[in-house]
């Protein structure tokens, strides 16, 4: 591919990107995927070159363009070597019109920065859509941070994650053998500092709610070095499939998955009624904290999504608090920096909940800042993705 024809490969990848957003398609990785597929005849440059192109877009546009064309000539102003790419050559976009409309750029629409929460200041948004590091987890089934350490020398320490090692952003650890063999998982960060503020312990009975692909659940497995019984829930069939063979390849035995209907799951869980010591719940949100890896998501949060998710927080939360055992803990985690879904949240929580207490201290020193009853995590301020944790605990 000629470098116009990978920007006009860019634009069209755009065009169906923004579509998606607006009618709540597939993700911008999936789309990009089935372009590049049905382009057999691209190389490895041109497929990087075009995601760089796609996802500079992404992260410089604040919302769902007009079309891939207007987004592309908004990169093309901040990266003038580009605009001159835009020559009308064979398979390259036409010359750029005077007064062409360009997408409108910035972090994300003032309606919905309004949203944030109060600690997320207007000198936080650059980082919130820096490239992310990539961040591995040792599985302590089979292997230690030190382990990691001689594998991938170029990597750091991450503070307060014991298990964790930081790479630069997108290093190709997933074709190390160590991978395969079930040594260390791919994990941001503020996902490991979630499941250690579980304060799990071997012989526990716990219950990771919204499991999906079993991030947490196998981060929990290796907190307790396979010494406790975990009950891995989840309403998405395809997403919950992903556990068992990792699962496997991690070693970790003791992990039973559960498939829970839609409205159904407080009947499906009887029998854990009131007997798990420890419970996550990893709710559906914005992922307002994660536009880092999927800037594409400010295209697609609309004021009825934001209630539909928040619906859910307060719907899983309620179904979590029926399963913990007296003095038992519940962790609350969204990867989401917007405070209804946070601080608000668990404040709601609270007042329907009587006896319920919030824990503080769970986090490591110096990581995370109280947000109400909980912790918000920050890319600016904590160096990972945005979350927002709170602990609490059942009366006993």
């Amino acid at each position: 591919m000629t470098p116009a024809a990978r920007v006009q490969t860019a634009i069209e990848i755009l065009d169906a990107i923004a579509v998606a957003a607006r009618d709540g398609g597939a993700p911008a990785d999936a789309i990009f995927a089935d372009a590049m597929r049905a382009r057999r005849y691209a190389g490895s440059k041109d497929r990087r070159a075009v995601r760089t192109h796609v996802y500079d877009a992404m992260r410089i546009v604040r919302s769902a363009p007009a079309t891939g064309r207007a987004a592309m000539l908004a990169l093309a102003d901040a990266q003038p070597e580009l605009a001159a790419l835009f020559d009308g050559s064979p398979y390259g976009p036409a010359p750029i019109a005077d007064d062409e409309p360009r997408a409108e750029t910035g972090l994300a629409a003032a309606a919905l920065l309004d949203l944030f929460d109060p600690l997320v200041g207007e000198g936080e948004h650059d980082a919130m859509l820096t490239r992310a590091p990539l961040d591995l987890r040792a599985n302590r089934i089979k292997a230690g941070r030190d382990d990691l350490a001689t594998l991938f020398p170029d990597g750091e320490t991450i503070p307060g994650a014991p298990d964790g090692w930081r790479l630069p952003p997108e290093t190709a650890a997933v074709q190390h053998p160590a991978y395969a063999e079930g040594r260390f998982e791919v994990q941001d960060a503020a996902s490991q500092y979630a499941s250690a503020a579980l304060d799990v312990a071997p012989d526990q009975a716990i219950v990771d709610l919204c499991a999906g692909g079993g991030g947490k659940t196998l981060a929990i497995a290796s907190l307790v070095s396979n010494a406790a019984d975990i009950l891995a829930c989840d309403t998405n069939r395809a997403r919950l499939q992903q556990l068992p063979p990792r699962a496997e390849r991690a070693g970790a035995t003791r992990i039973e998955t559960l498939l829970l209907n839609p409205g159904q799951e407080s009947a499906m869980l009887a029998d854990w009624r009131g007997r798990a010591q420890r419970v996550m719940v990893d709710a559906p949100c914005s992922g307002s904290g994660t536009w880092r890896r999927s800037p594409e998501l400010r295209w697609r949060l609309t004021p009825a999504r934001l209630d539909r998710h928040v619906a859910d927080q307060a719907r899983l939360l309620a179904i979590a608090a029926d399963l913990v055992a007296p003095g038992g803990k519940l962790l609350y985690a969204v990867c989401s920096v917007i405070a209804r879904e946070g601080r608000a949240q668990v404040d709601d929580f609270l007042e329907q909940h009587r006896g319920w207490t919030a824990d503080s201290g769970f986090l490591p020193d110096d990581v995370g800042r109280a947000a109400g009853a909980g912790f918000l995590l920050t890319p600016a301020h904590d160096h990972c993705d945005g979350f927002f944790l709170a602990r609490l605990t059942a009366p006993c």
